[in-house]
C-alpha cells in the first residue's frame, strides 16, 4: 500500500471527475486516463478498516475471483492518504453494462439466457466458497464478449472449500431484498437461474423458492 500525501490526493481530485460522493466527499472518481479511484473511509472507531482496509479487500479479492475466471476491474495500485484519512484503489473499469440495465433493455427469451448465466455465476461463487452476500444485478457487468464481470466487491468472502448450505441459502434470500431483482431471477426466471446454477452446482440453488 502506497502513502498519498494531502497535496498529491487534491491534485488528483482537482484534475478528475467524481462519479460518487456524499456528505464525507468523493468516493470514486474518474481520471484523466479514463481509470478509476476509488475512496473508502472508516466508518467506526471499531472497524475491520483498522487491520483490513476495503482497499486492500478489493484488490484481493479481484486477484481471487480473477483466479476463478470471472472478469473483475484491473487494480493498478492501493494507497493510503493522510488527509482525508482513506484508502484507495485506482484500476481501470470492465466494458459493459450492469446486467440489471441488460434485463431491462432485453426480451423475455434473452432474459431467459442473462437469468441462466447468472445462475452459473452464482454457481461458481458458491462452488469455489465465495460469499458475495450485496452481490445484486447492479454489480455484475454484461461484457461486450458476453462474459458477465462482477464490480464493488470489496465485502466479499472466501472460505475454505465449497460455500455451506446455510451461506447459500442466506446469499438466495439477500438478493431477493431487490425487489426488481426478486421478480426476474426468483418468479419469471426461476428455471433459467436454477438451471444455469445446477450446471455448475449439481444441486438446485438453496432458499430460492418464496
Amino acid at each position: 500500500m502506497i502513502q498519498m500525501s494531502a497535496d498529491a490526493f487534491e491534485t488528483l481530485v482537482n484534475n478528475a471527475s467524481v462519479l460518487e460522493h456524499d456528505s464525507f466527499g468523493p468516493k470514486v472518481l474518474r481520471l484523466e486516463d479514463g481509470s478509476f479511484f476509488k475512496l473508502f473511509r472508516r466508518k467506526r472507531l471499531f472497524s475491520s478498516e483498522a487491520y483490513s482496509p476495503y482497499a486492500s479487500r478489493f484488490a484481493n479479492n479481484a486477484r481471487l475471483l480473477r483466479d476463478i475466471g470471472i472478469p473483475t476491474p484491473e487494480v493498478l495500485e492501493v494507497y493510503r492518504i493522510s488527509e482525508p484519512s482513506r484508502t484507495a484503489v485506482h484500476y481501470m473499469g470492465l466494458p459493459g453494462i450492469t446486467l440489471r440495465q441488460a434485463m431491462l433493455d432485453s426480451n423475455e427469451p434473452e432474459r431467459d439466457q442473462l437469468a441462466e448465466r447468472f445462475g452459473q455465476l452464482l454457481g461458481k461463487l458458491h462452488e469455489n466458497g465465495i460469499y458475495f452476500r450485496s452481490l445484486h444485478l447492479g454489480n455484475v457487468l454484461l461484457l461486450p464478449d458476453g462474459q458477465l464481470g462482477l464490480i464493488d466487491f470489496a465485502d466479499l468472502h472466501a472460505g475454505r472449500g465449497k460455500l455451506s448450505d446455510l451461506k447459500r441459502k442466506r446469499n438466495s434470500r439477500h438478493m431477493q431484498r431487490y425487489e426488481q431483482d426478486r421478480i426476474w431471477l426468483f418468479e419469471q426466471h426461476s428455471d433459467a437461474l436454477q438451471k444455469g446454477y445446477q450446471a455448475i452446482a449439481g444441486h438446485p440453488l438453496l432458499g430460492s423458492s418464496l
